[in-house]
């Protein structure tokens, strides 16, 4: 995929934007089908293009990994993400902005970059392979403990 290649071993940092979605006591999250995090679930998103404001990155995102619409709400968790290779090069940087997203329409399936979109409660992340900064975001808001 295009969107792998262009992101690892960047000149700069790169903007990703996401949306925490929680919708009847369920999170919406997505398992990662490209690097970074390849196989791991973790709140859908994307990085921001030229032209466009965070917020529509957010709702442009969902809909295309997950098939859901959102209204997009205030921004409420901010991390960097680095990754290097065996090498030490800086593989992956990316400055990640999530933001609350309500839910107005869709049933989840994935697409774009994600394998898989499912609502999951809390109890349910336990087993499955959660990205860190995931589970860091979602304790955070009170998610989970």
């Amino acid at each position: 995929m295009e969107h792998e290649h262009s992101n690892s071993y960047p000149l700069v940092p790169r903007v990703g934007v996401g949306a925490i979605v929680i919708h009847e006591g369920r999170i919406l999250l997505v398992k990662r089908g490209v690097e970074p995090s390849r196989g791991l679930w973790a709140i859908p998103g994307g990085t921001l293009n030229l032209g466009e404001t965070l917020q529509q990155c957010a709702a442009r995102e969902i809909l295309e990994e997950t098939g859901i619409t959102i209204k997009v709400g205030n921004c409420v968790y901010v991390f960097d993400f680095l990754e290097r290779d065996d090498s030490g090069k800086i593989k992956f940087h990316f400055v990640v902005v999530d933001f609350a997203g309500q839910y107005l329409s869709g049933e989840p399936k994935g697409a774009d970059d994600a394998e898989e979109a499912r609502w999951l409660k809390p109890e349910e992340l336990s087993s499955l392979p959660v990205a860190k900064n995931t589970l860091a975001a979602l304790r955070s808001i009170r998610f989970i403990d």
